[in-house]
């Protein structure tokens, strides 16, 4: 059965192609939220049955098929776009870590620094290639379901992890893949990454995404779109049948994942939207729950006080930032802090992140603002943290004003913005091609929908 999940990868890339070359544009979208979400389990998969000879090659139908459609919206441009504010800043970020990549900057080879500034700066590329489609040939909907039936299959998976105890990972060749590839050597209890497991020996399940981290995040993006989905230009939310299993299984993932600050932001991004939409019975209920949670931690502190051991343990230590993995963060952001203070103008690319990390000389990861600083200086994590800051601005001024689809869009990016903030500190999210490369199309959409003739009346002068 395990073959299915590169089957799904294969056929979601020929079927994006075949429609691509057809002239259907759209049609990337069925890659990138049924290929990508489980590319590593197809990967993993593809190793553990003897194709790690085609796994370079599979590797990159990702990037090419990002490249091939984005130059076909350049070549088939009727006009030239007028260029958001946004534009120029992610376009300047490109061209600012391309120099680190070019230049002899730092001690990585020049191999490196190109991998490094793939993994920096390729949501760029997926960011313009949303940003010169046009909304009217998407049809938004159908997607935004596409992603209510990934989050109920990766609940089902989840509960069947669950019932038996057991990561998907620990079959699919994971260790093995990861190992080969990326020169990671298996950690933990379980044989596959620390990261499988919390403080206590809980397990962290990831379902078919690449581990709990990503199927955190990539239930923060289920939930960001099921919402925008199902809410009404009246702001009324209304659910099908599916959506509230969609939410449910949304829910067992946060839960499941054991990821502290992805289940942090699945209700920062409730408040938000209760707050945006004016759900009074939302914030209420919020409130309320957060008063309860204070007082049982009141009661837990006060009752056990050091003596406390089990899912207890695990939340005390969270709040008073004393488990191994919150000291991990600390130490990782002093030194990655430090760093940018002693080279602000940074280390050079490779030097920090996922790249840094295969090659054994990593500074200051698990946190996706220091990995940028670390490598690229304060200038590019200033246009990176400007574009974030910006997006947020924009999706807020606009959502009043726009209806039907493209309303829908501009919610699902504010509400991802505001998800990802916290997780951004504590992980490398844009390592996550998935979560990446959804989040930065929609991102680049929204601008383009906001830049359409029909807005022109409402532009503000710095968007020319």
């Amino acid at each position: 059965m395990l073959f299915i999940f590169p089957l799904i990868y294969l056929t979601s890339f020929f079927v994006a192609l075949r429609e691509i070359i057809r002239g259907n544009r759209q049609g990337i979208l069925v890659f990138l939220i049924f290929g990508l979400s489980m590319y590593t389990t197809a990967m993993s998969v593809a190793f553990l049955l003897g194709l790690k000879g085609f796994i370079p090659i599979f590797q990159y139908f990702k990037e090419v098929l990002i490249l091939t459609l984005l130059t076909l919206n350049i070549v088939t441009l009727k006009y030239l776009p007028r260029l958001h504010l946004i534009d120029y800043a992610v376009l300047g970020f490109l061209l600012y870590t391309l120099i680190y990549a070019i230049l002899p900057i730092g001690e990585q080879s020049f191999f490196d620094r190109l991998l490094a500034f793939k993994s920096t700066s390729f949501f760029v590329v997926v960011y313009f290639t949303g940003r010169l489609m046009d909304i009217r040939t998407i049809y938004i909907s159908k997607y935004f379901n596409y992603i209510v039936l990934l989050t109920i299959a990766a609940g089902a998976v989840l509960v069947v992890e669950v019932i038996f105890n057991q990561h998907l990972q620990t079959i699919t060749g994971f260790a093995d893949y990861v190992y080969y590839f990326f020169n990671f050597e298996p950690s933990g209890n379980f044989g596959l990454s620390w990261t499988f497991e919390s403080e206590g020996g809980y397990k962290r399940f990831a379902s078919f995404f690449a581990n709990p981290l990503e199927h955190a995040s990539a239930t923060l993006l289920a939930l960001s779109v099921i919402i925008a989905l199902f809410t009404r230009d009246d702001n009324k939310f209304k659910p099908s049948g599916m959506g509230m299993l969609a939410l449910a299984a949304s829910f067992l993932s946060i839960l499941f994942a054991l990821s502290r600050a992805p289940f942090v932001s699945y209700f920062i991004i409730i408040y938000v939207y209760a707050l945006i939409t004016k759900k009074k019975y939302i914030t209420h209920t919020v409130h309320a729950a957060f008063g309860l949670a204070a007082l049982y931690l009141i009661y837990l502190f006060t009752r056990f006080g050091d003596n406390n051991n089990g899912i207890t343990a695990v939340i005390m230590n969270t709040i008073d930032f004393s488990n191994p993995s919150s000291v991990g963060h600390l130490l990782e952001w002093a030194e990655g802090i430090l760093a940018m203070i002693e080279k602000p103008l940074g280390l050079g690319l490779g030097t920090s992140g996922r790249v840094a990390g295969s090659l054994g000389e990593n500074v200051g990861g698990e946190n996706q603002y220091i990995i940028i600083g670390v490598q690229a200086g304060i200038i590019a994590l200033s246009l990176y943290l400007s574009v974030y800051i910006m997006l947020i601005k924009t999706s807020l001024k606009w959502l009043p004003k726009l209806k039907g689809k493209e309303r829908q869009v501009c919610m699902a990016v504010l509400l991802l913005k505001i998800g990802f903030f916290i997780p951004l500190l504590t992980s490398e999210v844009e390592s996550s091609s998935y979560i990446s490369y959804v989040n930065w199309f929609l991102s680049g959409l929204l601008i383009s929908v906001i830049m359409q003739p029909k807005f022109n009346q409402l532009q503000p002068s710095h968007d020319h």
